[in-house]
């Protein structure tokens, strides 16, 4: 049986196996050094490993991304955390302008293997800067991997894909699912980069969810079946590039859909997934593809964060709405 263990320990793992592995690799950011980090995703890597392979840096994001850029262009695979997803916004122009571009700039002679770890998402009840959900400016920015893991064997599987991936990817980490533990086999084989998981077939309806929705949608499908009906669940785990055969096999099968994200819903990548899924399965829907995501307003205080987050009753609220236009 495998060992369990919590996100941050599997993402720890996967970071320490990946420096064993390569010489290349380092890890570097704000706090991440002998503190291990403010979740300690990185905790005992500088004891480790030492301080030239794990280190602290100034508070200037984008002097960490541009660090990486350079040592990506020599021959280094470097790791970096961005603390918090809004503190990631200094360094934007770094990652859209170099970043993204390098390699379609020079025609795919210079390639930048770096990661962009960014602890993103809300559940955690932080205050402003602290719980933005970023992922559809990367996800619109050509020449990045997006990735969302929503278990702890994914995060450590995707992470190693990602280490070992030969262009820049941003790895999102949902906060709220640092500390649940589950079991986590190390050894087993590396998730592929750009393929969707079903992690619950259905019947009547199906959710597509990424990260820190995948549980909630999870709970929803369970509540569902309770009540009489058999709703699917498809994890993405990859943003870009987009898994259309997974996600549209399974709405084809069902004929409704709804897409779970706690971003806010405006231009969202969630505006995106329920596009795609209509222009690919139109004739197979029985109804309109419905969103539930968090609401088109900056992320509220911590007293008001669950009503502004995807919950089980909003979930299963948009459920009954495609049954009851397909009844009508």
């Amino acid at each position: 049986m495998a060992p369990k263990m919590s996100m941050a320990a599997a993402i720890n793992a996967a970071l320490r196996d990946a420096m064993a592995a390569d010489d290349a690799v380092v890890v570097f950011g704000e706090d991440v050094g002998p503190l291990g980090g403010v979740f300690r995703v990185t905790d005992g890597l500088t004891r480790d490993f030492g301080e030239g392979r794990c280190f602290d840096t100034p508070l200037a994001e984008a002097g960490i991304v541009g660090m990486a850029v350079g040592m990506a262009m020599n021959g280094m695979r470097p790791v970096v955390e961005m603390q918090f997803d809004a503190f990631a916004f200094p360094a934007f122009e770094q990652i859209t302008s170099h970043v993204a571009k390098t390699a379609n700039r020079t025609r795919g002679r210079v390639r930048l293997p770096l990661v962009i770890r960014i602890p993103y998402a809300g559940g955690i009840g932080g205050v402003e800067h602290h719980c933005d959900s970023s992922e559809a400016y990367y996800a619109h920015t050509p020449g990045l991997t997006v990735l969302a893991p929503a278990t702890n064997a994914d995060a450590y599987g995707l992470l190693r894909a990602a280490i070992e991936y030969p262009d820049p990817v941003v790895f999102l980490e949902p906060k709220k699912l640092y500390f649940a533990k589950e079991e986590v086999d190390v050894a087993a084989e590396v998730p592929p980069i750009g393929r969707a998981v079903v992690r619950r077939a259905g019947r009547d309806a199906t959710l597509i969810a990424y990260g820190p929705s995948v549980p909630p949608a999870l709970a929803a499908a369970e509540q569902a079946a309770v009540e009489g009906r058999d709703v699917g669940v498809v994890d993405l785990r990859s943003i870009v590039p987009f898994d259309d055969e997974t996600v549209c096999a399974e709405v084809r099968s069902t004929g409704r859909a709804v897409v779970v994200a706690e971003a806010p819903g405006f231009a969202s990548v969630a505006s995106e997934i329920a596009a795609r899924v209509t222009e690919r399965c139109f004739h197979h829907l029985e109804a309109p593809v419905h969103r539930v995501t968090g609401f088109d307003v900056p992320y509220p205080a911590p007293k008001l964060e669950r009503h502004f987050l995807p919950g089980v009753d909003r979930i299963l609220d948009a459920v009954d709405e495609l049954q009851w236009q397909d009844a009508a």
